[in-house]
């Protein structure tokens, strides 16, 4: 079989889990699915600049917010695009942004590297004071996105975590062979000692510029499908914070793989909410209420990595191991 055709029978396989988990759960909780989806998106894309290529980024909040916006934008200002030439053009903007970033930044390493992402995180946000007419200032944009077709009688949250996690498994089918393939051993090359991948071959600055090209195309359709969710595209939902949870949510499920980025998108979206349940449940103050969850989400990390220096799939993937050691 096929490597293509097996990660696409496993996208299908999932694809249907998630149907049928939709179909049982509350509008809310189909929200919250629909959220891991776009998260996923986001770290997966991140998973294959920082893990696969070594290049790590603090400014992947903004590719997000480079894709939410041009999702508002063309819904207010094009009506007559349809949803998935929209979702397609907020990746391939965030796509060229990052070519752009990736250029600029491609002998930049380490700490010279992040600190120049994260300045695209802190500044990126801030234009929408510049052209607040245009781009709605501090409150963005709000509009509403008309996707189901005609005909089709299912909830509205149902209905959209069916196409968040449409894209997003066909992203990660994408990012899966990408990853497997050629192109992949480049990226762990340059990695590994871009003087030997320079010796075999390799272009160290283009294949840098295109880990940077995929890893931000990634992020813009994960913002796309967050504006498509949420109906907002608002400079406050792409802060800094979000960019440094990001990347400790590849942290905590394992840097370099996939199935990590599964796992961080998870435990960014439940561990939070678990703890401001708690939170709620217990009646405390407003101060801890606002807090706490973030202090919990940041205590799971440091234990995780402590514990498990390769994140949760490194440690899922040793207990596998020390499973299939012990077969007769």
């Amino acid at each position: 079989m096929s490597l293509l055709l097996r990660h696409t029978l496993l996208a299908l396989a999932a694809l249907a889990a998630v149907v049928l988990l939709t179909m049982v759960v509350d509008p809310f909780t189909n929200v919250r699915i629909a959220t891991v989806g776009y998260y996923l998106v986001a770290v997966a894309g991140l998973t294959l600049l920082t893990g696969g290529n070594g290049q790590i980024s603090l400014g992947h909040g903004a590719f997000m917010f480079i894709g939410a916006y041009t999702v508002g934008l063309l819904v207010i200002y094009v009506p007559s695009f349809p949803f998935w030439l929209d979702l397609l053009l907020a990746g391939v903007t965030a796509g060229l942004a990052g070519m752009l970033t990736g250029a600029a930044a491609a002998r930049l390493h380490g700490p010279y590297l992040a600190g120049a992402t994260l300045g695209l995180a802190v500044g990126l946000p801030a234009i929408t004071q510049r052209f607040p007419d245009f781009l709605g200032g501090s409150n963005g944009l709000a509009f509403t996105v008309n996707s189901l077709p005609a005909g089709l009688k299912v909830p509205q949250t149902q209905w959209q975590a069916w196409v968040v996690w449409t894209t997003t498994l066909l992203v990660l089918v994408l990012l899966a062979n990408v990853v497997r393939g050629r192109f992949g051993r480049m990226l762990r090359a340059v990695r590994d000692d871009e003087v030997a991948a320079a010796l075999s071959g390799i272009h160290i600055g283009r294949t840098k510029i295109m880990a940077f090209l995929l890893s931000s195309a990634c992020g813009g359709l994960a913002g796309g499908l967050q504006a498509f969710l949420l109906g907002t595209a608002a400079p406050g939902s792409f802060s800094v914070a979000l960019s440094l949870s990001l990347l400790a949510a590849m942290v905590l499920g394992g840097v370099g793989s996939l199935w990590g980025a599964l796992w961080g998108a998870l435990a960014l979206v439940y561990v939070p909410a678990w703890a401001n349940d708690v939170t709620h449940s217990l009646d405390l103050s407003t101060n801890i209420t606002q807090n706490l969850p973030l202090a919990v989400f940041g205590t799971v990390l440091v234990v995780v990595v402590l514990v498990f220096p390769r994140g949760i799939h490194g440690a899922f993937a040793r207990l596998w191991q020390s499973v299939r050691k012990g077969k007769p």
